[in-house]
């Protein structure tokens, strides 16, 4: 009957229960800090690309989405009753009633997760096509994690796609979708916290209490394209769920120690004819402002052919001789990042070759697929065809590697597929491309990461899409900003969002990549508070506008080299933590009550790793901030000032032409 679905016990082991009604499984594992469901409509399961506890190489086709290896399974004591079982798990009570498999978590303050009343899942397209769930929310509840999601840290009471987009000028107050394609989220209540990771690519939305319906308790939910559901929830602190969240995804992957000096940007200079004389000019600007640099990024301009852009391809009259600009930025102890595009135009070169092999995206009867892309039609590479992830790779071996450049910027790899009739290879069994979409941005990084091992052993490899999982492979940053004021702050909740969703080096465009040139406040707010961040690059767009380089106000250079060398001061620092970080699966930086729980949620203010509180001015002509400091340990001003104790309240001055604001652990026995 719908709406009514009776589980009954199918099988069992010490470490899973299966359940069955009219043909569809619903399954739980039992595992240390965490509990999978999966709801099993059929044996079509897709694999997984972001589970992975083992911290394994991850293979080209995945891994199987119920596996349980590298897991540490737990085995509690099931009792059966006569509407459902109950057990105690991760010290929660657990009660699942098996009329419609609804699942209860409580301790004795209360209820800390609870499936909506009624139904909870789709199981028979009762609530339309696709994966539903309906989870019990409370008002007070605090929503973190999904990625890069515009608005503020905690997003109770809000609605998002499950989707990715190119997303050029983005208002990070409320622009959706954007880069990164990640459903999971963190509920903060009264009782604890969970959080809960979805396993699945497949288009959909998700909501905190937008939507409301009279016949139901107040709920969260989530949509999505894929038929099976396979989730976990995962128990402890909020701090704790985002470490086992990062483990269990396959920790984060190494970061050379250049990458955290600040490194150039600028469509400008790769766009303008004379490209490498302006790109020479950036180190000799570096070295006359005595700027130190670490590298830089090097947009597509260099691929043009007229006013085109195609990948893999030299313009050789603005790049006359790409290996000697390569071999000369080296001698200057700079690298440059390239920048590759998935998507090749249809009258590109190489299009014919590709197309007749079967490379691209395609319908059903083997035509490519062609979408708009920078001025032209487009076809997008099939990285689930081997053939085509090992094209790639040759490619990105034969045009960059082999000519010096061993560093890759993946760019523009959202894939934007809505047409269900386009389908990708899938490893040998086709698929409609939509149901996986952000899964390309992850294969693109990871041909590109491994064109690159072949002659670096740690090679900087940057992806503007991104899944859970990416952070062992790629390194990410936050997409083409919007400069103003309002945008400095929302990038840093933006910051604080992608923290809280496991992603740890990644960083905006310091002084916001389109809009209007930043005023001289703007420009140094944005730098006092971007010094602190993993990736330290300013880049911009600015037609008719000055590029946003560090010399765009020669009259504050003197301030602006202040922070650079702050900066340059940092990196052992920042490197230390780094490693930290990677041994403990847990971000760089962080909103400050991770360290202190009782910290207010909505503060500003943030650490970077484990000893620096930094203290950011978004507003516009505020020069003084009041400043409650976390109550572990007593904190000195700018790491060698006055101290102050533990827990206090302080008013700090700071101007524009100031450091920024920020404090380090101090203790007497130091």
């Amino acid at each position: 009957m719908k709406f009514k679905h009776p589980f009954h016990l199918k099988e069992t082991n010490a470490n899973t229960r299966i359940y069955q009604s009219n043909g569809i499984l619903m399954r739980i594992d039992f595992i240390q800090d965490m509990l999978r469901v999966s709801l099993i409509k059929n044996a079509d399961i897709l694999p997984t690309f972001s589970i992975n506890p083992s911290h394994n190489e991850m293979p080209n086709n995945g891994r199987e989405k119920l596996s349980l290896e590298g897991f540490t399974l737990a085995n509690p004591e099931v009792i059966e009753e006569d509407n459902g079982i109950r057990f105690k798990h991760c010290d929660y009570d657990f009660e699942i009633d098996l009329m419609n498999f609804r699942i209860t978590i409580q301790n004795e303050k209360g209820i800390l997760y609870q499936d909506r009343n009624g139904l909870a899942y789709n199981f028979d397209g009762e609530l339309g096509d696709g994966s539903f769930h309906y989870t019990r929310r409370t008002e007070d509840q605090y929503i973190y994690g999904l990625g890069d999601k515009a608005g503020k840290v905690n997003k109770n009471h809000a609605h998002y796609k499950l989707d990715t987009n190119d997303a050029m000028g983005f208002k990070a107050e409320y622009s959706d979708p954007l880069y990164k394609y990640l459903p999971f989220y963190i509920c903060e209540n009264k009782v604890g916290s969970y959080g809960i990771y979805y396993d699945t690519y497949s288009e959909g939305e998700i909501d905190f209490g937008k939507e409301h319906d009279n016949y139901y308790e107040l709920f969260n939910s989530i949509r999505y394209e894929e038929e099976n559901m396979v989730f976990y929830l995962l128990f402890g602190s909020v701090k704790e769920i985002v470490q086992r969240f990062i483990q269990m995804t396959g920790g984060i992957g190494r970061v050379p120690e250049w990458a955290f000096q600040y490194c150039g940007s600028t469509m400008e200079y790769t766009d303008a004819k004379d490209a490498d004389h302006r790109l020479r000019e950036f180190i000799e600007q570096c070295e006359t402002h005595e700027i130190t640099a670490g590298g830089f990024y090097m947009s597509s301009g260099y691929t043009q052919i007229k006013d085109k852009r195609y990948v893999f391809h030299w313009n050789k009259e603005k790049i006359p001789n790409p290996k000697e600009l390569a071999t000369y930025f080296k001698s200057k102890n700079l690298e440059i990042i390239p920048n590759v595009k998935p998507a090749f135009l249809d009258n590109h070169p190489l299009y014919e070759e590709i197309a007749k092999n079967g490379w691209f995206l395609h319908y059903q009867d083997g035509t490519p697929a062609k979408f708009p892309f920078w001025g032209g039609d487009a076809s997008y590479l099939d990285f689930t065809n081997p053939e085509a992830y090992a094209f790639w790779k040759k490619c990105v071996r034969e045009v960059l590697v082999e000519e010096g450049y061993t560093n890759i910027w993946n760019d523009n790899n959202e894939y934007d597929i809505h047409d269900k009739d386009v389908y990708a290879h899938g490893f040998t069994k086709e698929i409609p491309a939509r149901l996986i979409k952000p899964l390309f941005s992850y294969l693109m990084a990871k041909a590109s990461r491994e064109a690159c091992l072949e002659v670096n052993p740690e090679p900087f490899n940057v992806s503007r899409c991104a899944i859970a999982g990416s952070q062992r492979i790629c390194t990410t940053w936050t997409g083409d900003n919007y400069t103003s004021f309002k945008e400095l702050r929302y990038n840093h909740y933006q910051a604080m969002t992608m923290t809280l969703s496991g992603f740890s080096f990644f960083g905006p465009d310091i002084g916001g990549f389109s809009g209007p040139k930043p005023s001289e406040e703007l420009f140094m707010r944005w730098l006092q508070y971007g010094v602190f961040l993993p990736r330290f690059v300013l880049h911009s767009w600015k037609i008719g506008e000055a590029s946003t380089m560090p010399w765009l106000y020669e009259e504050k250079m003197d301030c602006v080299k202040e922070i650079f060398d702050l900066r340059e001061k940092l990196i052992p620092y920042l490197k230390k933590q780094m490693n930290q970080c990677i041994q403990n699966n847990y971000p760089l930086i962080t909103p400050v009550f991770l360290k202190d729980d009782t910290y207010d949620r909505d503060s500003d203010y943030f650490m970077c790793g484990d000893s620096i509180l930094v203290c950011p001015i978004f507003d516009e002509g505020v020069k003084e901030l009041t400043i409650t400091l976390p109550k572990y340990h007593s904190y000195r001003l700018r790491g060698e000032g006055e101290v102050f104790p533990a827990g206090s309240t302080i008013q700090i001055t700071c101007t524009i032409n100031d450091l920024p604001i920020w404090f380090e652990e101090y203790r007497e026995e130091e």
